[in-house]
Order: structure tokens, then sequence, then C-alpha cells
């Protein structure tokens, strides 16, 4: 697979998709909800289906010619279906936060009340943040993690239902290290009578391989993104018992998106269909695997990790005792060749854009494939880096090594 000539011929385009390629390559990609795609699914999302709209639904088109779509689509929502239990399907959605906003719409009004986690605790924005159409459309209520285990508080999501009797909670979070209690969950929205929306971005493919419970016998409507661990294009999903199909689909077409981008959802259907291979189980439990070794590594070094561990993908630094902030500490593994985010942590004090925390993921990197032992050098890079924090040169220095290191795991060979 290479760059078509003709887009090669546009030296101003050609030159930035070569620089991102090569950024991918020579960096280590620790960004939790990022991944990279097979082939296969980067095939599908530059193929011919970019040329077609398709407003509506599968044998319900606004539009001739649609007979492919069609077929396309209805592999799509089966192989969704398949994957994941689910009675109903939407693999419209543009994005995760337009599954979220579909999802609420389908259950409520504007203006009632929804439950989420808070954004600095491991919500998402999408979850009731001010700053997000669920803050603004709705009225939004909170629960967080307790201060000492810094869990989910259980207790704190009753009293908060009792008290504010939300139409929705959100179950779900953007940067919550630990198994999430669907049960409960559903016994409180059951207790109050709110329906329960459990957005599994992050965790989706480790709940397609059956190693993350799954929300969907449990919730009303269950959001996703299709990227992430799902290792999917950039786009959103619904699945949901069919009792709610109905509204789910009216509010994603026509309430709130026009034509399905067709492209990306035949790169959905050849996700889907790669997470329903065996080899997706054994490509889940490496991500697992790697999480945990980073985790111990960063841990003998002396870094506390927020909850005091992981369970998923993703695990949460709390750089206050080492005097650093997330924003410095992002720009200083920048330079070191480490992609990563910083991250609010729960009880956060300090600004969202500079935050006391860093979130690091294993998806990408286990997609490149990094077992283990490789895991313990990409720890000592990062603790190296993070010692290092403020000398330019020596932070220049581990990155030339880190793209030594990653030589040995090519990524994508067949592009230009």
């Amino acid at each position: 697979m290479t760059v078509p000539s003709n887009l090669s011929e546009d030296a101003e385009l050609y030159k930035i998709l070569c620089g991102e390629l090569g950024r991918q390559r020579r960096k280590l990609e620790l960004i939790a909800s990022e991944n990279f795609v097979s082939p296969a699914v980067l095939e599908a999302a530059g193929g011919v289906f970019t040329n077609k709209y398709a407003e509506g639904y599968p044998s319900r088109r606004y539009y001739g010619g649609c007979e492919h779509a069609d077929e396309l689509e209805n592999l799509a929502q089966h192989r969704a279906r398949k994957l994941f239990g689910a009675e109903h399907a939407n693999v419209q959605p543009h994005s995760g936060s337009g599954a979220n906003m579909a999802a609420y719409l389908a259950l409520v009004k504007p203006g009632d009340t929804i439950m989420g986690m808070g954004l600095s605790h491991g919500g998402h924005l999408t979850h009731g943040s001010h700053v997000s159409f669920s803050g603004r459309w709705f009225k939004s209520v909170f629960y967080g993690v307790r201060r000492d285990t810094e869990l989910i508080d259980y207790d704190q999501v009753y009293e908060v239902a009792e008290r504010e009797k939300p139409k929705i909670i959100v179950a779900g979070a953007s940067s919550y290290p630990r198994i999430i209690d669907f049960q409960k969950f559903r016994e409180i929205a059951d207790r109050f009578g709110a329906r329960l929306v459990v957005d599994m971005a992050h965790f989706a493919g480790l709940v397609a391989a059956g190693f993350y419970p799954s929300p969907v016998p449990l919730a009303d409507v269950v959001t996703s993104t299709t990227h992430k661990t799902l290792r999917g294009p950039r786009g959103g999903l619904i699945v949901c018992k069919k009792m709610h199909g109905k509204a789910v689909d009216e509010q994603v077409f026509p309430g709130l998106q026009g034509g399905p981008l067709m492209h990306v959802v035949a790169a959905k259907a050849a996700a889907f269909g790669e997470a329903l291979e065996p080899e997706f189980i054994d490509y889940q439990r490496q991500v697992l695997s790697n999480c945990q070794r980073l985790a111990g590594r960063l841990t003998d070094a002396g870094y506390r990790l927020v909850s005091g561990g992981t369970d998923t993908h993703l695990l949460l630094i709390d750089l206050r005792p080492a005097g650093i902030t997330g924003e410095t500490a992002e720009k200083a593994l920048d330079l070191a060749g480490i992609t990563a985010n910083k991250n609010s942590i729960p009880f956060e004090k300090e600004h969202f854009t500079v935050t006391s925390g860093l979130r690091l993921g294993t998806p990408a990197l286990t997609s490149r494939g990094l077992n283990e032992s490789d895991m313990d050098e990409v720890g000592g890079f990062i603790i190296e880096a993070l010692h290092h924090v403020g000398d330019e040169g020596k932070l220049k220095k581990i990155g030339f090594r880190v793209e030594e290191f990653l030589q040995r795991f090519p990524l994508y060979p067949g592009l230009a």
C-alpha cells in the first residue's frame, strides 16, 4: 500500500502526510485513546465509499444507488451486534460524543437531569461538563471517587441519585483505570427510575474480547468510539436494547446528522470483523499484560499510580510527589520521543490545562508488537525522561534512542 502518485504530486500535502507517518513511526505512542489500525482498516477508510451519500438507513435511503451501501451497513450492524451480544446497533455516529448526544436525546428531553462521573475524577466532557452540550442542554450532577481508594464511590452514586433524581445515569470514564461495577449502577438506576447509559469508548475492545465485564446486558443504551482499544477508525457506535432502537436511530438521523460517512462505516465493518477473530483476544490479553508490566516498572521507580494500579489498558500517574505538572511532563516526554497526555487526577487543584497527572496507555504499542519485556524498556525511557525534565539536550538524546528502539517494530512498512 503506497501513497497514490497523484497525491504525492501535491508537495505541500504530501509533506504533511509523510511527516505524520514519520512521527508515528519514530515515537512511542502512549496516548490511551489512540491506536494503530490494520492496513485493511486504512484501505477501507480511504476507499470508494468516500464518494457515496447514503442518508437514511438500509432499504430506507433518501438517495438512489445505495444497494451496496445497504449491504455494507447491514454487515457492519450485524458484526457489531455479534461482537457485543447486542439486540440493536447503529454504526452511523461520526464520533463518540455524537453517540452520547444521540443516546441522551433518545431517552430524555433537554433540561432533564443527567448524572455522570466528574471530569477530574475520570469522566468525560460529554458526561455533563458545563463546557459540553451535555452540561448546556441538560442539568448535570456528578459522582466521583473516594479519597482513600480513588475507586468509584458507589455510596455517593446512590446518595446523589436519591437527592437529584436524574433521568439518566452515565457510567463509563475517560481516565479511570479500574473495573466499573455495572450491576451496582443498574440497581441504583432502577431504584430511582433512571435510564442507564454506559460509555464504553475506552474499554470496548476489552469488552469484546471478554476481559472487561460487558455493560450491554445491563444498560439501556451503550455508546462507544470505534478507535481506542477496539482498533478501528475514528468514529462512534451505539448498541442498545431493541426497545430503544427506533428512538436511537431517529436521533442519529435525521436528529443530529445528515449522511453517514460510508467509507468510515466500511472501516468499522473491517475492524469489527478483525475483532471477531481469535487473534483479537490474544491482542487484548497482551494489552493488559503490557499495561500491568508498565505499571509495575513505574511503581518500582517510586511513582504513585492513581488507585494504586490498573485493571485496564491505561494508568494514571500522580506527579505531585515528583514536583512536576502534567503539562511539563507531557512536553518533556515529547522531546524524548514519547507521546502521552497530561491528565487531571481526582481532587485536582491544578488548572485543566496544567494538571497534576499523566495518562499512559498500551493499546498502540501492543499493536506494534511490543510485549512485557519491551515495556520494561519503555518504562525506563519514561523514568529517565521525567528525571531530566528541563534538560532539552538530554531529552533529545533519549529521543534518538527511542527511535532506534522502535526500528525493531516497523509501522506500515508498505506506506511511502
